[in-house]
This record gives structure tokens, sequence and C-alpha cells, in this order.
């Protein structure tokens, strides 16, 4: 069993990441994954007060130290990622580089969103960090346009084809996860 990572990377009052990595926990979890859904705005990762390089793995903060475990014990990320000005949400970038070595030789996958680009600037500003991380972005991208058109009472309703789509991601990080397990250990 795979332990997925999904990240909401928007800290937004009324974000519709939540609703959508609702829908991606359930998808995942139907898979028969194990799921660790976090949500940056509950976590509230202070801006990054380290005094050392997270690098180093010195962590000298109760909220790094917790961040780093929960981390560690993830096989694969998903992140939710909304588009912000062409490029993703600061929160989603501080809770990142808060973390080195914890992020390294795990497959990623992200569901981007937004309005008439599906999130797909945002997307593509994040693999320069993933990569730099050592994360292994899975070949399939999920891009949602005008997410709200989606909700229904509160919860995000996928078309056939979305559904499809993330399915086909959630394998490839079971599969990923898989293949770079002896990296990890």
């Amino acid at each position: 069993m795979t332990r997925i990572m999904i990240i909401v990377g928007s800290v937004r009052p009324g974000r519709i990441g939540l609703p959508i990595a609702h829908w991606v926990r359930e998808r995942a979890a139907a898979a028969g994954h194990e799921v660790d859904l976090v949500d940056l705005a509950e976590l509230n990762l202070p801006f990054m007060d380290e005094p050392e390089m997270p690098g180093k793995r010195a962590y000298t903060k109760p909220h790094t130290i917790a961040w780093s475990a929960r981390v560690e014990q993830a096989d694969a990320v998903l992140l939710v990622s909304p588009e912000y000005n062409h490029s993703y949400s600061p929160a989603l970038k501080n809770a990142l580089d808060y973390l080195q070595h914890e992020w390294a030789a795990k497959p990623v996958g992200v569901v981007s969103y937004g309005g008439a680009s599906a999130g797909l600037r945002g997307a593509a500003a994040l693999d320069q960090v993933l990569t730099t991380l050592g994360l292994v972005r899975v070949p399939v991208d999920m891009a949602i346009s005008g997410p709200a058109a989606h909700l229904v009472d509160g919860a995000f309703v996928a078309t056939e084809k979305q559904d499809a789509t993330l399915a086909r991601m959630i394998d490839q990080l079971g599969r990923y996860a898989e293949a770079l397990r002896p990296l990890r250990s």
C-alpha cells in the first residue's frame, strides 16, 4: 500500500482546493492507498523560521520537526494547487522550502486548477522547485478549468474524464513510489 500525502496548496478562506482535495482523497483511498490530507491552512507553518538551511536537517522548531516527520512517512505526494499570478501559492512554496531530504526520490503529481488556464502555468512554475527537491513528476497532468462550476453543495463533482485522469495519476504515483523505494531507503 502506498502512503500518498495530498497537500492543499491554498490557505484562502473559501478556497476551492479543499473540496478538490477531498475528491482526490476519496479516489486515492478507493484505489487502496493510505492517504494523509494536509491542509496548509490547518498546518499553519510560519514563514521559514529555522536558523539553518533545510539540507542540514538541524531543525530547532517543533513545527518543523513535526512537518519533517509527516513528510518522511509519505511514499508519494499529490499537490492540489491553484494558480496565483502565473505561479503557485506562497503557502505551498513555504511548505516545500521548509524541508529538503524528506522530499527526495518521491513521485509527485499535480492537480492544478484555475480559470481559463486551469492552473497550468502555476503547475509549470512548480516544476523547477519540485525537481530541485528531488521529487519525480509522474507524466499525467490534471488541470481543472473553472472549478467552481463543479461544486455541488460544497463538494467537488468531477466529470468522467477528470475521474479517469485522476485514476491514471494515482496509479502512476503508486507504481513510481514502488520503483523509487530503493532510492528512499
